[in-house]
């Protein structure tokens, strides 16, 4: 099986005022090639710093990484990577147009190849009528669309997304991730990292879930989902029915009412036509069952909760 990203017991530890910082705990992750991989966690989990360690803008303190099959402290396992940082700053004399050019240049993109490509992206992000302004006049959004046009010049096989859409408008969002499911169609590795969870779970083949620089969880979203939504060995069911009985039937003993029915937690499937039989006897209509599933953002806090519960991370 082919890897776009392999980590080996890769941390980063920080020296500070106050001590060493563990801003990354020995992470083993593989990031399979042509996948759409979102990294999700909250406001200083340390995502940003594994995207960076990944591409040697810091060094890492222990482990190695592989790009593409390069070990990544070799310049060249760069060559086929994009990149977009968090909180892109472009230089304020240049056009949308003129930041493409400039980073199409970098890599290696020359003349009529690189015009041609620099209009290509533009079109793809919804920036060709815009590229002649200078980036001061941009939105926030705007900027976004330009940093995830030259993030895909000269047909990198694994573009890296730090917060592609933080501050950016539901629009612009739509249009990013438009733009994210194509190149994963494309057979492109994207390596989304966000805490907006709706964002990764609409784009993502497969997450994983950071807490204080550790990796919790990994897996589809659907599995994460499915995991949560059954704890302690039981199914969680919402049954929506007419008028409720003062005394529910005594098989559901534990069943907690809400508006329009009630929920109730059974063992296996097979207890479910009971629990029906039991209603109808007692003159309930029934009018929908369904297995309740875990939202993403259920699943993501029960996780980081149990981290929490373990001591994950911390200082050294």
């Amino acid at each position: 099986m082919d890897y776009a990203l392999e980590t080996d017991g890769m941390s980063k530890v920080y020296k500070s005022l106050r001590g060493h910082v563990r801003a990354l705990e020995p992470i083993d992750l593989k990031v399979e090639t042509g996948k759409v991989f979102g990294l999700l966690g909250g406001n200083g989990a340390g995502k940003s710093t594994f995207v960076k360690t990944v591409l040697r803008i810091c060094r890492p303190t222990t482990g190695t990484c592989k790009i593409l099959g390069i070990d990544a402290r070799n310049p060249s396992a760069r060559q086929n990577v994009g990149y977009l940082p968090e909180g892109t700053n472009f230089p304020r004399y240049l056009t949308g147009r003129g930041v493409c050019e400039y980073f199409g240049k970098l890599k290696g993109l020359t003349g009529a190849a690189l015009k041609a490509e620099v209009e290509h992206k533009l079109k793809i992000v919804g920036m060709q009528d815009w590229g002649d302004r200078k980036v001061t006049k941009y939105s926030k959004g705007m900027k976004q669309r330009i940093g995830l046009a030259q993030a895909m010049l000269g047909g990198p096989r694994l573009i890296m997304l730090d917060e592609p859409t933080d501050g950016v408008d539901p629009s612009g969002r739509h249009a990013i991730r438009d733009v994210i499911r194509a190149l994963g169609a494309d057979g492109v590795t994207v390596f989304l990292n966000s805490h907006l969870l709706a964002e990764v779970e609409a784009v993502c083949d497969e997450i994983a879930i950071m807490y204080r620089g550790k990796l919790l969880r990994r897996g589809p979203v659907k599995q994460l989902t499915e995991e949560m939504s059954v704890r302690g060995g039981r199914m969680q069911l919402r049954f929506r029915t007419g008028e409720l009985p003062a005394q529910l039937p005594q098989l559901l003993d534990g069943a907690a009412r809400e508006d329009g029915g009630f929920k109730f937690s059974v063992k296996a499937r097979d207890e479910i036509p009971a629990l029906i039989d039991a209603l109808r006897d007692a003159g309930v209509k029934i009018y929908e069952v369904v297995q309740y599933h875990a939202s993403l953002e259920e699943a993501f806090l029960q996780i980081v909760e149990d981290g929490d519960a373990m001591g994950v991370g911390g200082q050294q």
